[in-house]
């Protein structure tokens, strides 16, 4: 079967779980580094899916179709989160990285540049393990902005934020991702990964 006609393929309902369940969840735990969220968001396209099933129509891929409304259900889960009061971690990253004259501090950064040779989808990997360790106001906005490339006012809108909030929790992001990156594409005085 060619790509054109797969992706004319209309499934019923009872069917999208095996044909595209693994594929949505990969995507929704990928950007929300949450197994049980991931699950919610699925389980919430596929019920939106059944209620609007008459409703598509037949443009495109079913699947690409489920996966526009599981970016859609992703959102909704992270504002839902957001007004739910998860607590930003306010300690300042920066002071961890920088000196009082805002000039890093020795040993923060690697010596040498990583690895030329790394491919670019086992950085994303490390990127991910590494997202998942911050705090969850700055994951939401770096997924929302770099991932889900949404612009900083429909950013601010979703997780009801102020344009100045939005800078400080990507700028801490960055620098944690950085951080935590950079520690993990070097090894230890053993040779061993000391991170992944």
């Amino acid at each position: 079967m060619s790509q054109l006609q797969a992706s004319q393929v209309r499934l019923e309902p009872e069917d999208w779980v095996d044909a595209y369940g693994d594929d949505l969840f990969r995507y929704a735990r990928a950007r929300l580094h949450d197994s049980g969220a991931a699950e919610e968001v699925v389980q919430d396209t596929f019920l939106a899916g059944i209620r609007f099933h008459a409703d598509y129509s037949g443009q495109g891929s079913q699947k690409g179709w489920l996966l526009a409304i599981l970016k859609r259900k992703i959102i909704d889960y992270v504002r839902r989160r957001a007004k739910q009061g998860h607590a930003e971690e306010d300690a300042d990253v920066t002071a961890t990285l920088f000196d009082e004259n805002g000039q890093w501090k020795s040993g923060v950064l690697p010596a040498v540049p990583p690895d030329e040779h790394i491919e670019t989808g086992e950085l994303w990997q490390v990127v991910r393990a590494c997202l998942a360790h911050l705090p969850q106001g700055q994951a939401d906005v770096f997924m929302l902005s770099v991932m889900e490339e949404m612009d900083s006012q429909e950013i601010c809108r979703v997780l009801d934020i102020s344009p100045s909030n939005l800078w400080v929790r990507l700028h801490r992001a960055r620098l944690s991702l950085a951080k935590c990156v950079g520690s993990k594409w070097f090894l230890d005085d053993k040779g061993a990964d000391s991170h992944v």
